[in-house]
């Protein structure tokens, strides 16, 4: 929603070269789908990778803001002696180039900005034929996010995951800072109104100054929520929790020490609450990274959100890496003998 909110106010202003990542192969610093804008006074926003790769997307988008006409760029970061590009990333991107200008342009935007605030998704349909602008449908069926085919990539567009951070204390602020940065539409709720302000939070959308239970009518209306109880005290956790585990939210993280978390499971537990229940309830909360500070607790637990939003390990990617190594080493050695 942040791209398309810049894009809009930038499209008031300039023309703009739209950059979107449609096809990879190996290992490349961006995602299918990754987007980076090149207004016409120079100007950027966000990144399809950096480097090499990013420098000749921008060159090539400098030519079509003067002449129009959209393209592909591929970047070979391979590594290979025949590359141009001086990237060993180990794969290559596909890179489509078009110029989004004028009142069509901001209205469709305006558009996918409009379902996007309403909570609903959207397929936004590029076509790669000169004659034809991007629109947007409804009645595209997409069994995955993207799809790339041979005359237009085909993209589900989807709200931003929301985080309710329950709690308005020192940790809460990097939280939310930190959160926002990740690409989370940011809620705050806190009963005491001199913690829950925005002037402490600015970068969230909705502060609400008020008890847990008022924040009902807005988790209504939200799809892909997580949240992360950083309370004061158990009592707002067991208060809070009654309330969240009706929402089946994606994540629920608790803070507080052992003896804090176990009090408020046993509570729960005489109320009825099954333990499979219990235990879909990160707590502690965060990732081991030994954390002490605010802000580094802040980052413990964003980096805990994001390892559950995109599914990954934890561990320490060298680790990773390694055992990837190990694992093709006795592969290897097996076809071998």
């Amino acid at each position: 929603m942040h791209f398309y909110q810049v894009l809009a106010q930038t499209l008031q202003k300039n023309s703009v070269v739209l950059a979107t990542v449609v096809k990879t192969k190996g290992s490349v610093p961006r995602e299918i789908g990754a987007k980076m804008l090149i207004s016409s006074d120079g100007k950027t926003f966000d990144t399809i990778g950096g480097g090499a790769g990013e420098a000749k997307v921008y060159q090539q988008a400098l030519q079509v803001l003067q002449t129009g006409e959209k393209q592909f760029v591929e970047i070979d970061l391979s590594g290979a002696s025949h590359s141009q590009t001086q990237g060993v990333c180990g794969g290559t991107m596909l890179v489509w180039l078009e110029l989004w200008s004028g009142y069509q342009a901001l209205e469709l935007v305006k558009q996918i900005l409009k379902k996007l605030t309403l909570e609903q998704t959207a397929v936004l349909i590029t076509p790669f034929t000169p004659d034809q602008k991007p629109y947007l449908t409804t009645t595209q069926t997409l069994n995955s996010p993207l799809i790339l085919r041979d005359q237009a990539f085909i993209e589900l567009l989807s709200p931003p995951p929301k985080l309710l951070i329950s709690g308005a204390g020192h940790i809460a602020i990097p939280l939310s800072q930190i959160a926002k940065i990740a690409g989370f539409q940011v809620i705050v709720q806190d009963d005491r109104p001199d913690f829950a302000t925005n002037q402490r939070f600015p970068e969230a959308a909705i502060v609400l100054a008020k008890p847990i239970i008022a924040i009902q009518e807005i988790l209504n209306n939200v799809s892909d929520l997580y949240v992360a109880l950083v309370t004061r005290s158990y009592v707002q956790d067991l208060t809070a929790l009654r309330l969240i585990l009706n929402y089946q939210p994606k994540y629920i993280g608790m803070i507080g020490s052992e003896k804090r978390v176990h009090t408020v499971y046993k509570i729960l537990q005489t109320e009825g609450y099954s333990e499979k229940l219990l235990q879909q309830i990160y707590a502690p909360i965060g990732l081991d990274i030994g954390a002490f500070t605010p802000e580094e607790i802040a980052v413990s637990i964003c980096a805990e959100l994001i390892k559950v939003r995109r599914g990954g390990s934890g561990l320490s990617l060298s680790i990773v890496n390694g055992q990837l190594s190990i694992v093709k080493k006795l592969g290897n050695h097996e076809v071998s003998h």
